[in-house]
């Protein structure tokens, strides 16, 4: 059978093969991964949709294949069986010739599978298969681009075609030397996504700093209990997602998504919060699902486990999935103020700059304080700049005195 590239999903339209598990030949089990494929949301293995011997593989490690094309051809019948069993082993020559014994009696082993199909299984009209011959053309050496991989004439031209020699790239420009990066994988998903975000939405940018002199010192006191009692390392952005969570549920339309086909703002009453990882490959987004019923060691475990996932693009594509919210912590990096963009189709996305010490006037005195700085980007369609600094003065105050933020619902 063809084994066709799924759809996997939240846009996927292709992957590359990072690695075959499987060489042709190989007998596999269904539901055994055969390949390691990168799509520009993660790493996910193939798992075979039925038992066989691999006869064909469509892509060489490192290429480009789509959704809706053959990934690799498996031969059901190729798997010899044993007791009602598929044997997973090729059984070794015996004097006499290729043979298998079960009990007593000598089975003759079947032809080794090639790594093509004979002519006669390609899918082609007989005008195509007469047409290749008198090309002098081996159909089963032609990728078919017709229905179900059938190889049409068309594929015959295309494929008897003189080859144009690729185009050689300079390695300088007229200023000096270069060097040529390609565009692939999560960069260029962001890319696009970004395009996408700007263009489908009006995108505003609003800041604020917040006291955090309390969160800090919370945070330092419960840093050792729960290393060692709770084996989680606790950062500040658990403490954050539970005070945006309470803002949200106070500010309703910074948790929406805007149906322009039905002109519906759909204010969602579940929070789901995408927290931004930077990965060697880019950025991703994994989502921390039902933010609202977690405590603060149960954020940061899961956000620990998942950020873990997305560094090494093991992540499953339902975790990067379903965001209402988001938060980019660019803070841990360097820098105080910025501009983020909002995961579309979210409307808004908080940006934490980093903590700093800074002369604060409090009770008419100047004192050394720790300081947040935010920034809140929204979709200033879907809200107005009163809502979200409405917003993020509850944020602020929530920060600024976490205890009530630790202690909503």
């Amino acid at each position: 059978m063809d084994f066709i590239f799924p759809d996997l999903g939240e846009g996927v339209t292709e992957g590359e093969i990072r690695k075959w598990l499987v060489k042709v030949g190989d007998s596999v089990k269904r539901d055994q991964s055969i390949a390691e494929v990168e799509t520009d949301k993660a790493i996910v293995e193939m798992p075979a949709p039925v038992a066989g011997r691999i006869a064909k593989l469509n892509h060489e490690e490192g290429g480009t294949v789509k959704v809706g094309e053959v990934l690799a051809v498996i031969d059901e019948g190729g798997t010899a069986v044993v007791g009602g069993a598929p044997s997973e082993e090729v059984p070794a020559e015996r004097e006499g010739g290729p043979a298998s014994v079960v009990g007593e009696l000598p089975v003759e082993q079947p032809p080794a599978p090639t790594s093509r199909p004979a002519a006669d299984k390609v899918l082609a009209a007989p005008a195509v298969r007469r047409l290749a011959g008198e090309m002098k053309i081996d159909i089963s050496k032609v990728k078919g681009t017709g229905p179900e991989g059938r190889v049409t004439e068309a594929d015959l031209r295309s494929f008897s075609a003189p080859k144009a020699a690729p185009a050689v790239q300079p390695k300088f420009d007229l200023y000096g030397w270069v060097e040529r990066v390609p565009l692939k994988g999560i960069r260029r998903s962001t890319a696009r996504h970004m395009i996408e975000a700007q263009t489908a939405s009006a995108q505003v940018t609003t800041m604020d700093v917040a006291d955090v002199t309390e969160l800090v010192a919370i945070r330092e006191r419960v840093k050792a209990y729960s290393s060692e009692e709770k084996g989680v390392k606790i950062t500040y952005l658990p403490f954050v997602i539970k005070a945006v969570v309470a803002a949200l549920k106070k500010h309703p339309y910074l948790n929406s998504e805007l149906n322009e086909e039905a002109q519906e703002i759909l204010l969602k009453k579940y929070y789901n919060i995408g927290v931004a990882v930077a990965t060697d490959e880019g950025l991703m987004v994994p989502v921390i699902k039902a933010a609202d019923q977690k405590d603060v060691y149960e954020l940061a475990k899961e956000l620990m486990e998942l950020s873990e996932q997305a560094r090494s693009r093991r992540i499953d594509l339902a975790d990067l999935k379903g965001g209402t919210f988001s938060i980019t912590n660019y803070g841990v990096i360097g820098g105080t103020f910025a501009t983020p963009i909002a995961n579309h189709p979210e409307v808004a996305i908080l940006g934490m700059g980093r903590i700093a010490e800074q002369p604060v006037v409090r009770n008419g005195e100047v004192a050394i304080r720790k300081v947040l700085h935010l920034s809140l980007t929204f979709d200033h369609r879907v809200l107005d700049g009163a809502q979200a600094a409405m917003f993020l003065n509850e944020l602020v105050r929530m920060l600024e005195m976490p205890e009530l933020a630790l202690m909503e619902g």
